[in-house]
This record gives structure tokens, C-alpha cells and sequence, in this order.
């Protein structure tokens, strides 16, 4: 049966959450770094959840899941634990213990293809929780939000999980985010002119490199060296140091600076392990350099697929041009279209 033959619902609870570009500092907000600095960007497409809201007694199944991108419905048993099928909504789903007294279809979807590790995971369970938990009394903050959904990918996954996705997926906008003690943090939102913020969203370029990204034994073996050397690892400071030049950059609105935070966060991530740096992003980045391109950054934690964001310079020919001899040199390159979000995880009825 499909949601559209449900009849109708007592209530429609709608949430989305923007996704993350530009993560400068990334891999400083893990528990082996112990304490970081991360600058990031929210960005839409966001993600989009809605539940639909029933009286439980009318309904064979209490919960309901479409993962609308996969085209994948099926029941959800609260207390089963044996999360195999869409594990990080299944847990997130257990972890707000959904009232008895109502039954849920729960609809989540991303226009963002799956492993563009642009935080996508992140926002979508930011976006899950701040909709679910607007069946309880209570009502979360952005900051328990963001926590929550950490909490569900490291306590009930036992997942590898920085901070920075859930925390820009939950306030949006540009961050500045100090990790003083893991997971502890605090945001601090660079707020820059209009004219500053519509001409960084006019530079950035946003591009797939046209296979999920997903972690693998390069990032094990980056953990294990970097949990061995400590948080005074070298590439760490580095990249810390590149969140705040970012910052900074932003600020006064010097493109040329905020384009060379990026390339040197690249470059620190590459320190980190070679592998960090596809050939697939060194093609890319390769072409955009010739192509005008001011700033690169591997999304992420970097390995193979993903993504890259790209600074482009002052003229909006150049940047179209940049980005069809990009798509040209590789047809699995594909341009996404992006915009600043001013907003963070908003819910509505």
C-alpha cells in the first residue's frame, strides 16, 4: 500500500535540514583529535522529512519508513534492534521512542545523491529528530538536536562520527565551531554583509565526483596513526589553522584568502594520507586550476568518490566555462546546484 492510500492524517509534521560544503578544519572534530576548529557552510538542497501523524488503532503497522531515494517502504518494530536495511533512520526512529498512542509514516529524502559526503547522513537525522520530536511535550534546542543525532551514530552504531555535520545541518548558515573537549563544542556564527554572503554563494561550485564516497581501510589507517600521535599531530594543527584563516577570510570578504584556506586544507589532508586525495579529485582540481578556479576543498574526510567545492573568481563566464570543461574532461563529473542556507533545521505542522 502507498502512503497516498492512507487516508488522512490527524497531522503532517514537516522538517528539513540543510547539507555541509567547505568543512575547513574537518578531522579536528573527532574523538583522536580531542579538540578542533572546523569553519563549514550550510547549503541547500536540503534534506526534507515528513510524518504523517495517525490514530494508532487504524493502522496494522505503528511506524512506517519510505526512504524515498531508495523507493524502499517498509514497518519499523520499535524495540527490534536489528538495524540492516536503513540503520542510521532505524536508530533515530528507536532513540526519540515514539509515543504509543500514534502511528507514523515516515517519508525522508534528499535531492543530494548518497555519498557526496557533504554531511547528507547527518542532516537527514537532524531533520528525523527535530521532526519526531515534535511529539513529545518537550522541545529540543538545535544544539540537542545536533547531539542526538551524534549520540545515534556513535552509542547506538558504534560508527566513526565527527560533530560538525550534525551541528551545521542544525544551525545553518556559516560556522565557526570550537571543539574544546570531545564532543563538546561551541558555534559561533560568522554573520558577513549581504553583498559579502550573495557573492560567496555566487563563487562556490559544488561538484559530485560521480561514485558514494564511502570509509574505508585509508581512513582506518589514518585513525590508527593519528590515535597513535596524538592531538598534536602536525596535519592537525594544520588544519585547525585553516579553519580560522577561512573565518577570518570570510569576514572581511578576501576571496583570494578564503580560496587559500581551502587549497591549504587540501593540502593538510593530504598529509594525512595520500589516498585522501582521489585521482578522481586531482583530475577535477587539475581542471578547474586552468579553468580560473581560486579555492579547492575536498568535502569530508576525502577518499575515493565524494566531492569537491570549488571558489571560482569574479567572472560568472568564467565560472560557467570552469564548470562545462570540468564535466567535459569526465563525464562522471557532474555540477550540483547549490545555495547558502541562511536557516538551520527548521520544523513545522
Amino acid at each position: 500500500m502507498s502512503i497516498e492510500q492512507l487516508g488522512s492524517p490527524k497531522c503532517v509534521i514537516n522538517s528539513v535540514a540543510p547539507i555541509r560544503i567547505c568543512d575547513n578544519g574537518g578531522w579536528t572534530d573527532t574523538w583522536f583529535s580531542g579538540y578542533g576548529e572546523i569553519f563549514n557552510i550550510g547549503v541547500y538542497p536540503y534534506v526534507e522529512v515528513q510524518i504523517k501523524v495517525y490514530p494508532v488503532k487504524d493502522h496494522e503497522h505503528r511506524i512506517m519508513l519510505y526512504a524515498e531515494n531508495y523507493g524502499d517502504m517498509y514497518p519499523i518494530v520499535p524495540g527490534h534492534t536489528e538495524w540492516d536495511r536503513h540503520p542510521l533512520l532505524e536508530a533515530a526512529i528507536e532513540y526519540m521512542h515514539v509515543p504509543d498512542n500514534v502511528a507514523l509514516h515516515i517519508n525522508v529524502y534528499s535531492e543530494v545523491p548518497a555519498g557526496c559526503s557533504t554531511g547528507t547522513s547527518a542532516a537527514i537525522t537532524v531533520a528525523l529528530i527535530g521532526a519526531l520530536d515534535r511529539l513529545t511535550p518537550g522541545t529540543m534546542t538545535p544544539h540537542q538536536v545536533a547531539y542526538a543525532a551524534h549520540r545515534v551514530e556513535t552509542e547506538l552504531l558504534h560508527l566513526q562520527s565527527g560533530i560538525q555535520d550534525q551541528l551545521c545541518a542544525a544551525y545553518g548558515g556559516i560556522n565557526f565551531i570550537e571543539m574544546f573537549e570531545y564532543p563538546h563544542a561551541t558555534v559561533s556564527q560568522v554573520f558577513i554583509p549581504n553583498s559579502a554572503w550573495l557573492e560567496l554563494e555566487r563563487r562556490l561550485v559544488l561538484f559530485f565526483l560521480g561514485k558514494a564516497h564511502q570509509s574505508s581501510a585509508v581512513h582506518e589507517q589514518v585513525i590508527k596513526r593519528l590515535e597513535a600521535d596524538g592531538a598534536d599531530h602536525s596535519a592537525l594543527a594544520k588544519l585547525r589553522k585553516t579553519a580560522e584563516m577561512a573565518r577570518d577570510a570570510a569576514y572581511v570578504g578576501d576571496w583570494q584568502a578564503f580560496g587559500r584556506s581551502m587549497i591549504a586544507n587540501t593540502d593538510a589532508q593530504g598529509e594525512l594520507h595520500p589516498a585522501l586525495i582521489s585521482a578522481d579529485a586531482h583530475q577535477l582540481i587539475d581542471v578547474a586550476k586552468k579553468n580560473g578556479a581560486i579555492g579547492w576543498k575536498v568535502n569530508g574526510a576525502g577518499g575515493d568518490g565524494g566531492s569537491i567545492t570549488l571558489l571560482c573568481g569574479p567572472t560568472s563566464s568564467e565560472k560557467r566555462q570552469m564548470i562545462r570543461a570540468i564535466e567535459e574532461a569526465n563525464p562522471l563529473f557532474k555540477s550540483l546546484p547549490i545555495y547558502l542556507s541562511r536557516f538551520g533545521l527548521r520544523v513545522w505542522e
